[in-house]
């Protein structure tokens, strides 16, 4: 879909406040979109005193919000923190039908218990992020179900196959043979038809919702709206720093789980992808992180940053104490000898058999070696010997040692 150019509204001056509003909301972000069209809806909303309405959508697909949701989570409160209402969308009608965003082929609707059972955890977690007490939650049930027949034709009439196949994956999906159902073409429509409902001013997504925010743009142009504007979020990158981060992936940090285990998993990213969680997710301002990525060229270790990091998001979530306990415990797990500087990595297939996991992660050269190092001591996790050659590993972030000198700290996934 093609971004059009900015409509002719009443030019504002452009004013320090809004500037600086601005400038908050274009940190960490992929694309504001039209930004000249939202610097007029902020100093309009400045002038009158009238919030604007912003909004952002999440179908409950899975009971539990990951720290990836929050990179947008986060984008949120700065903005309802300059006063403006935020509305927290909860997809229950949108999840009967399934986002086809970002996939190869059709996704299964979830069942109405399925999607009732994960929304009630939903709004509680996303509050450890928002502000509860001016936060306006909503269903997209509320309007989409009166729809009926007869007004979910006319709304697909407002729309054709034509633009509905100018998304990438549905293009991608057409042209090399893969089945696409018709509910599917539904699921950007109802979207789209939330935000003439909820007359919303600006929709905040991740990168793969850009064509959906834009046919809520559309459909508010055809209902007499002024249309939205649109801010996109970079998707967070797993553990592994390849996928994003998801749930079926295992390689997601839950906003909910317990502060040690949040800790272990933050303290097992890379060097690398922990400038990309520093800008995403930590509230510290980019002269700060800019001067940290300083002082690691300059020698400083970068495991002292990554403590810093971890610590600050499992305070966030918990308390500054519980993020003191939580270091205090990582480090009591990583005593024996263990190098601060030791390999990092993520394996896939959990449960995974320890000869596996030791043979996967380059510490012995066979399976056969593993179980040797085993049946003389000398194999650790998290510092307790191993005596079981028939061991299986769940999901989780290990420090595994082979001997003396071999380690590594090894996230495994399923």
């Amino acid at each position: 879909m093609s971004t059009e150019s900015s409509v002719a509204v009443p030019s504002l001056p452009i004013t320090d406040e809004v500037r600086a509003a601005l400038t908050i909301a274009r940190r960490g972000c992929d694309e504001l979109l039209i930004e000249d069209e939202f610097a007029q809806k902020l100093a309009r909303s400045a002038q009158t005193g009238k919030p604007l309405r912003i909004k952002l959508g999440l179908d409950p697909t899975a009971p539990d919000i990951h720290i990836g949701h929050t990179v947008v989570l986060n984008k949120m409160r700065q903005l309802q923190d300059l006063g403006h209402t935020v509305i927290f969308l909860i997809g229950d009608f949108t999840s009967l039908i399934g986002d086809p965003s970002g996939r190869n082929q059709t996704r299964p609707p979830l069942t109405r218990e399925q999607i009732e059972a994960n929304a009630k955890t939903y709004f509680e977690q996303a509050a450890l992020v928002l502000d509860r007490e001016k936060t306006e939650i909503r269903y997209n049930s509320e309007w989409s179900m009166p729809l009926g027949a007869d007004g979910m034709i006319k709304l697909a009439s407002r729309y054709t196959v034509a633009r509905m196949l100018e998304r990438d994956d549905f293009t991608k999906r057409f042209q090399s043979g893969v089945p696409i159902s018709i509910h599917e073409f539904l699921y950007p429509l109802m979207q789209g038809y939330d935000s003439v409902a909820l007359q919303s001013d600006l929709e905040l997504g991740g990168t793969d919702q850009k064509f959906n925010l834009l046919v809520g743009r559309e459909l508010q142009k055809q209902y007499g709206q002024e249309p939205q504007c649109i801010l996109t979020m970079p998707l967070l990158e797993g553990l592994d720093g390849v996928d994003k981060m998801s749930k079926s992936k295992n390689n997601y940090v839950g906003i909910s789980e317990k502060p040690s285990d949040m800790f272990g998993k933050l303290m097992s990213i890379s060097d690398m992808l922990m400038w990309r969680y520093f800008e995403l997710l930590s509230f510290r301002s980019l002269e700060e992180i800019a001067d940290f990525k300083r002082q690691v060229q300059a020698g400083r270790n970068p495991r002292e940053l990554k403590v810093l990091l971890a610590q600050e998001i499992v305070a966030r979530f918990h308390s500054q104490t519980e993020a003191q306990r939580a270091l205090e415990d990582f480090n009591h797990r990583a005593k024996g000898g263990v190098p601060d500087d030791i390999p990092e990595m993520a394996l896939s297939g959990a449960p995974l058999p320890i000869g596996q996991l030791l043979k996967q992660a380059g510490l012995v050269p066979s399976t056969s070696e593993a179980w040797r190092n085993i049946e003389q001591s000398g194999v650790k996790i998290d510092g307790t010997t191993i005596t079981d050659k028939g061991l299986k590993l769940d999901a989780g972030v290990y420090v595994v040692q082979v001997g003396k000198r071999r380690f590594a700290r090894v996230t495994l996934c399923a």
